[in-house]
């Protein structure tokens, strides 16, 4: 049965929210849905009206009304134009939570239930995703998803598609001082120490998905973070960042997930809370559950604040680089500068940034599987700007980004190397990461 009283609660939420928008139609020319649909019901302002609609009793909540809610990528370009600060985010976040208490058939019910059951085992328990790392090394070593790539029948099934093109498994960042030991390859030490010179202490968070394809920005982080003098904490019981729940409309699940990453990382003398993936750092950061003392910082910010770089010998770089930015760093964290402030202290680096940076890649969490034919467009634009810019190298810090840019590259064969910012930076200190 749904929770009357929530969806009560929720509908007042949404017509207070909905009602803070005067219509003067700024967010337009921001919104990717709204430039390549133009259909005033697929922008903001138009969602808006229908969420009002629907909370008023005066629109129906129907199969129309729920796909122009799909169709929102959630990049909340909108809320950076706002002249009346309306709270977009939240909107859709609980306008989708509402949609989700409706009755629904039993078919779209048990697809629904599935779907959410599978998120529980693997994202709620993301120590789960660790122990398949092995078998995705032995796959990639014996170049079975190699195999799966050029099978023709895989091209229908996106989620296969991705699956295929993951990033080579690595194992966990070991310290100089557990090389040698019985320690596990497959688990993260709690404590990276530092034992010269250090400035500080500060905890990384995993995330799900990142800690097996994305390890190499994790550990190049470890590596970083330890040599500019931070010990790093990583705490055992941390979980996922709930964003996947949050914009699915399953507010409870995100905000228990959230309650659970406030206790793993209730840590005495931490200085901040460092995330590598901006999705992540942007659900940590409005979750409001984390102790709001320490901060919660995306690598690069961290980085982009650090004093003593002149002790920090970085090797030259005489090529283009081409910086990506995720949707969250530009719209919820603030921090697009970051990157290019760390990468500029590579010397003889090339920085540009990528055409159309105000705009979404079309990934956006799951969104690329529920809504092929938009996000398809979206990353279009995306790949014909770095085929325009004939850069071999492009930087992104969302790992959801990144997956979905070396899936097309490789498609398309186009030859670019996609890294994390701290993947390179890491390289250029002399990181030689072991597989």
């Amino acid at each position: 049965m749904p929770d009357q009283k929530s969806s009560i609660t929720r509908k007042k939420f949404i017509i207070e929210q909905s009602n803070q928008c005067v219509s003067c139609g700024l967010c337009l020319p921001h919104c990717p849905t709204y430039r390549l649909l133009k259909s005033e019901s697929d922008s903001p302002r138009g969602r808006i009206v229908l969420m009002n609609g629907v909370a008023a009793g005066k629109i129906p909540l129907n199969a129309r009304f729920i796909e122009h809610m799909d169709r929102c990528l959630t990049c909340r370009a909108c809320e950076k134009v706002c002249p009346n600060n309306v709270s977009y985010g939240c909107l859709i976040d609980e306008t989708r939570a509402f949609i989700i208490d409706r009755p629904v058939s039993f078919k779209k019910k048990f697809q629904t239930t599935l779907i959410f059951y599978l998120q529980k085992i693997f994202f709620s328990k993301p120590q789960r995703l660790d122990r398949l790392r092995f078998l995705f090394i032995f796959m990639q070593s014996r170049g079975f998803l190699r195999w799966m790539r050029s099978f023709h029948r895989l091209k229908p099934n996106r989620m296969l598609k991705i699956i295929a093109n993951l990033p080579v498994a690595k194992i966990p960042y070991r310290s100089p001082q557990a090389i040698g030991t019985t320690a596990s390859n497959n688990t993260w030490q709690s404590l990276y120490p530092v034992k010269e010179n250090k400035r500080g202490d500060v905890a990384l968070f995993l995330g799900c998905v990142a800690r097996l394809t994305d390890t190499e920005a994790l550990n190049a982080s470890i590596y970083v973070l330890n040599r500019l003098g931070y010990s790093v904490h990583v705490p055992a019981q941390q979980t996922c960042c709930g964003a996947i729940y949050q914009h699915s409309g399953h507010v409870r699940e995100a905000c228990s997930l959230a309650e659970q990453n406030n206790m793993a990382f209730s840590l005495p003398n931490i200085d901040a809370i460092i995330t590598t993936a901006s999705g992540c750092g942007a659900q940590l950061t409005e979750a409001n559950v984390l102790d709001r003392s320490i901060p919660v910082l995306d690598i690069n910010q961290f980085l982009a604040s650090y004093q003593n770089w002149e002790s920090i010998e970085l090797a030259p770089l005489p090529e283009k680089i081409l910086i990506h930015d995720p949707c969250t760093l530009r719209n919820i964290l603030h921090g697009q500068n970051a990157p290019y402030s760390v990468i500029s202290r590579i010397p003889n680096a090339e920085i540009v940034a990528l055409e159309g940076n105000d705009q979404c890649c079309g990934a956006a969490g799951t969104y690329f599987l529920d809504q092929a034919d938009i996000s398809d467009a979206l990353l279009e634009n995306k790949l014909n700007a770095l085929t325009k810019s004939g850069s071999k190298l492009l930087l992104t810090s969302n790992v959801g980004c990144s997956m979905f840019f070396v899936q097309a590259i490789r498609e398309r064969n186009l030859g670019v190397e996609v890294l994390h910012p701290i993947v390179l930076l890491a390289k250029q200190m002399g990181w030689q990461p072991i597989a």
